[in-house]
């Protein structure tokens, strides 16, 4: 099996749902070059590249540069949705989200609803999160947690390039509205990816390593530093076991059930700040309904409670750590 980065495994799926759905088109800033600049063309492929090659195999009409305006081409993508194309549209920075959340919160997210399942909405909207690349506070969020929070939104979060490809033809494929959020810390990251075109269901959470004294459940990029945890775990004696939900909406709460039943011992790794996270939405559900197997209380290994550092030092130390995720479980063993 081929090795491909992140980047190449979601512009691969671009390519493939392009070439098999003339309704699939793209939408974003800077796709090619900047809308209405004099500049090469394709000489972007948005600002991490991902899109790079895209308009020459399928040219303008169906590869659009937008104006810097998140409200405008996200409410685009959203009507043309309802008339039957399938919009990939993307937002640079997922802090972003305040410019359009009307069109994702009010309107893209309730038109199923509203208008009693006739109307659907195959809209797919990329967007980059996460804390490492010393862009400051209003590049760097990790707000998956606002976006969970609202019902008829499907969110995803790959955490490998195998999974990046899988789960956004499926997002692609799929009736209703899907963010799918790429860490920025990850594109470069390579693992195998097959040639062919693939789905992965969402809901269906990765087992990254078994174990049996602690369960550590990481997500998006955090499902790499608990994995970094588990190791330096293992080490010490201590066996781990590490899954990625890969989509928190809708979330594998079966299979979080049953090996936090199964183990007894959880630490939730988030990178987003703690106030109602997703890391304190898992725990709530863990509690309600395995509390009596618990044999100690859930940890939360997240972001502290503040905005994003710009200072290296600051910023790093913000970021959930596999040290941090190593302490937390060894707390937890302590625990009678």
């Amino acid at each position: 099996m081929a090795q491909k980065s992140y980047r190449q495994a979601i512009n691969e799926a671009l390519h493939a749902e392009m070439a098999r759905d003339p309704n699939v088109i793209l939408m974003g800033e800077d796709l090619t070059g900047g809308a209405g600049g004099s500049g090469v063309q394709d000489a972007w492929g948005g600002p991490f590249g991902v899109t790079r090659g895209l308009l020459g195999a399928y040219g303008p009409e169906r590869v659009r540069d937008t104006p810097i305006s998140e409200a405008a081409f996200i409410g685009a993508a959203a009507g043309a949705a309802l008339t039957g194309l399938r919009p990939v549209a993307e937002i640079m920075f997922i802090d972003f989200l305040g410019v359009c959340f009307d069109q994702i919160m009010n309107q893209a997210a309730k038109f199923r609803y509203m208008f009693g399942g006739r109307a659907r909405t195959p809209l797919v909207i990329r967007a980059t999160y996460g804390a490492g690349t010393r862009a400051g506070s209003q590049h760097t969020q990790a707000l998956h947690p606002i976006l969970t929070h609202i019902p008829g939104l499907k969110v995803v979060m790959p955490s490998t390039p195998y999974d990046a490809k899988g789960l956004l033809i499926q997002a692609i494929r799929d009736d209703d509205p899907v963010m799918f959020l790429e860490h920025k810390m990850l594109y470069d990251m390579v693992g195998e990816v097959p040639d062919r075109s693939y789905t992965i269901p969402f809901a269906e959470a990765r087992v990254v390593r078994d174990g049996k004294d602690v369960l550590l459940i990481g997500l998006g990029r955090m499902a790499h530093i608990a994995e970094a945890a588990a190791e330096e775990l293992a080490r010490n004696g201590i066996s781990a076991c590490v899954i990625d939900p890969r989509t928190t909406s809708p979330l594998d709460v079966e299979t979080l059930v049953e090996f936090a039943e199964k183990i007894g011992r959880v630490v939730i790794v988030d990178e987003a700040n703690p106030r109602c996270s997703v890391a304190a939405d898992i725990s709530a559900i863990l509690c309600e309904q395995c509390f009596d197997a618990l044999k100690g209380p859930i940890r939360m290994v997240t972001a502290p409670h503040t905005p994003v550092p710009y200072a290296p030092n600051l910023e790093d130390a913000y970021i959930p750590s596999a040290a941090r995720v190593v302490e937390a479980a060894q707390s937890l063993l302590r625990t009678r």
